[in-house]
């Protein structure tokens, strides 16, 4: 069973005969889909990246890669992945689910942001990345995208995801791979010069900058006029955006975005800075102009809105989302649960586009889900 994203049309058959929907004529995508499933035992959602294995003909390596560093990690700031299953055409990633929105949403529907909140999520960015570095992992794309919500609740805890890029440190610690997306990544990357995880460390502070003030430390229209910037580590704390802003909040920044990564802060070191680990933060409400810059300088085009909503009786029509698997030995699927990462193949991992269950279901679990 298969449910289109646009007309949210229930298909009935399997997806290796179903890829335009019959109903929107939506073609499905061509590398992969990403499905809300319930465990019928135990009621609970996951998410699970359908993956086509002909998408993946010659790309065993990220597949291996990308297996290799999602096993590894246990963190409560990280989106798991909780199993791996395949059919004769399809490999499926069962991931955790979130279903709290993205970054740059809730700050938008705040009414009330301040220093301190961007102060308690890069805390809990930088517990993550420092687990990640202890066990030998650089994520290497850290950006607003990639930070999303677990919940719909006012506390609810940030989570990484997107480990796509993530490289498994080898006994050198370096690497030299240039990846990442541009406007966030470190000046040694574009400098095409051996890196090793202090990337991750420059990628939290251009963050940090960003939530302080709702644009990029770097901009240009002209791809080699920013990589020059970015290289040369120029940028500025303008007026008026930067005067409420506290000069321990710069200092935190400053720390992290040194162009020399040895002189850059490690996590543990920007994880004992006075604006994380003391009462340095402002607590001054700052989100009119955060929210406002945010608006004009990350367009909707670039970070779409999936508004997480509460679906009632009436919002949809009732369905209900089978099981895909969750047997051993689903004949219908001839699925198997995997035991080594040689033998599957995937990409890039996005799992934030999810479907609704029907409303009952959604009532019963008392979930929020995006639509």
């Amino acid at each position: 069973m298969y449910v289109c994203m646009y007309c949210m049309y229930v298909c009935t058959v399997w997806m290796d005969a179903c890829t335009v929907c019959t109903v929107c004529m939506h073609v499905l995508g061509a590398f992969s889909e990403v499905v809300l499933a319930e465990e019928l035992k135990t009621m609970r959602l996951v998410a699970i990246k359908c993956i086509p294995k002909k998408a993946l003909e010659g790309k065993e390596s990220n597949i291996e890669n990308e297996i290799a560093v999602l096993h590894k990690i246990k963190h409560a700031n990280i989106v798991s992945l909780e199993e791996i299953f395949e059919s004769k055409s399809h490999l499926y990633l069962v991931m955790q689910l979130v279903s709290g929105g993205e970054l740059f949403d809730r700050i938008i529907e705040k009414g009330f942001y301040t220093e301190k909140d961007a102060s308690k999520l890069i805390q809990q960015i930088l517990d993550a990345v420092k687990y990640l570095h202890d066990m030998g992992i650089v994520h290497r794309d850290l950006k607003p995208e990639n930070l999303l919500y677990d919940s719909m609740d006012e506390d609810s805890k940030i989570m990484i995801s997107d480990f796509g890029l993530s490289k498994i440190e080898g006994s050198d610690s370096v690497m030299s791979t240039a990846c990442g997306t541009p406007g966030y990544v470190a000046p040694e990357v574009l400098a095409q010069k051996p890196y090793s995880k202090a990337v991750d460390c420059w990628s939290i502070g251009v963050i940090a900058y960003i939530l302080l003030c709702g644009y990029p430390p770097f901009y240009d229209e002209n791809d080699a006029k920013l990589f020059e910037q970015i290289l040369k580590a120029e940028y500025e704390f303008d007026s008026p955006y930067w005067d409420d802003i506290s000069d321990s909040a710069k200092d935190f920044i400053v720390h992290l975005m040194q162009k020399d990564p040895n002189a850059r802060y490690t996590c543990d070191q920007a994880l004992q800075h006075p604006w994380i680990a003391g009462d340095t933060a402002l607590e001054k409400n700052i989100h009119e102009s955060v929210s406002a810059q945010i608006k004009k300088n990350f367009a909707k085009s670039k970070w779409k809105v999936r508004r997480p909503v509460r679906l009632g009786p009436s919002s949809r029509r009732d369905f209900y989302f089978e099981r895909i698997w969750f047997k051993r030995a689903d004949c219908s699927l001839n699925a198997q649960c995997l035991k080594s990462s040689k033998d599957i193949q995937t990409s890039n991992l996005v799992v934030m586009h999810t479907y609704p269950l029907s409303s009952s279901t959604l009532n019963q679990h008392n979930s929020s889900l995006f639509v």
